[in-house]
C-alpha cells in the first residue's frame, strides 16, 4: 500500500471503530475503539512507511498513533524527537507501544533510559523504568542491580500508579532473572505489599512481585 494517504488510513480506522470497545478502553485511559488485532492487520498491509507514520502521529488521534508506531522505522528517530513524542503520548497504550516498539530499538535508548528515569514527571520516569526492566532481562551487564533495588525499596511504595507499576516490573524481573538478588527482591515485595491485592483473572500471574517471581521461577525449573 505504498502511496497511502492519511485520509485513506483515517477512513479505514473509522470503519474499524467499535463503540463497545471504546467504552472498555476508556476505562483504562485509552480513547479509541479499534480492535488491536485488526489494527495490526492494517499495519501489515501498509508495511513500513516512515513519512506516513509521522503524518499519522501528527493527527493526535490515538488509533492513528498506534498504527504509526507499527509502520514506522524505529531507528530513524532522533533522541529529542523521541523525547518530545513521549511527553505528548497522552494515553497509556500509545506510551507503552512507543517505549516497547520504538524507543528500545533506537540507538538512543540507553541515553533516554537514564534521562527519563531521573525525570520529575512520573509518567516520563515510568518510561525510564520500563526500559530499565527490559535491560534487566536482555542486557543486565553494567547495571547496578543492588542500587536499583535500593531505589525501588525507597520510592516504589509511594510512587504514582504508572511509575509504581514500572518499578514493580523491574523489581520482579530482578528477582526472576538474577538468583543472587532474588531473596532481597522478594523481601522488598513482601514488605512494601505493592499490588498485592491487584485483581488478577484466573490462570493469570499476579503482578505482586513475590508471587510473580515465584511463579516464573517455578516455570523455569
Amino acid at each position: 500500500m505504498s502511496g497511502t494517504t492519511v485520509a485513506q488510513v483515517m477512513a479505514e480506522l473509522a470503519e474499524l471503530e467499535d463503540p463497545r470497545m471504546r467504552r472498555v478502553n476508556e476505562k483504562h485511559g485509552d480513547d479509541h475503539g479499534v480492535n488491536l488485532t485488526k489494527l495490526r492487520a492494517l499495519a501489515k498491509r501498509i508495511r513500513t512507511q516512515q513519512d506516513l507514520a509521522l503524518d499519522l502521529w501528527a493527527t493526535d488521534d490515538t488509533a492513528a498513533r498506534l498504527l504509526a508506531l507499527l509502520i514506522c522505522r524505529p531507528k530513524a528517530f532522533g533522541r529529542d524527537e523521541l523525547d518530545t513524542m513521549l511527553r505528548h503520548a497522552r494515553t497509556p497504550k500509545v506510551h507503552d507501544w512507543l517505549v516497547n516498539y520504538v524507543v528500545r530499538k533506537n540507538p538512543h535508548a540507553e541515553e533516554l533510559r537514564l534521562a527519563w528515569s531521573a525525570d520529575a514527571d512520573p509518567v516520563v520516569a515510568s518510561a525510564g523504568w520500563a526500559l530499565t526492566a527490559d535491560r534487566v532481562v536482555r542486557k543486565p551487564e553494567g547495571l547496578d542491580l543492588a542500587a536499583l533495588l535500593d531505589v525501588i525499596e525507597a520510592r516504589m511504595k509511594d510512587a504514582p500508579d504508572r511509575l509504581q507499576w514500572a518499578m514493580n516490573t523491574c523489581l520482579a524481573q530482578i528477582g526472576i532473572r538474577h538468583p543472587h538478588h532474588r531473596a532481597r527482591a522478594i523481601d522488598i515485595g513482601e514488605r512494601l505489599q505493592v499490588l498485592k491485592d491487584y485483581p488478577t483473572p484466573p490462570n493469570c500471574t499476579s503482578p505482586f512481585a513475590p508471587a510473580w517471581i515465584a511463579e516464573m521461577v517455578r516455570r523455569q525449573a
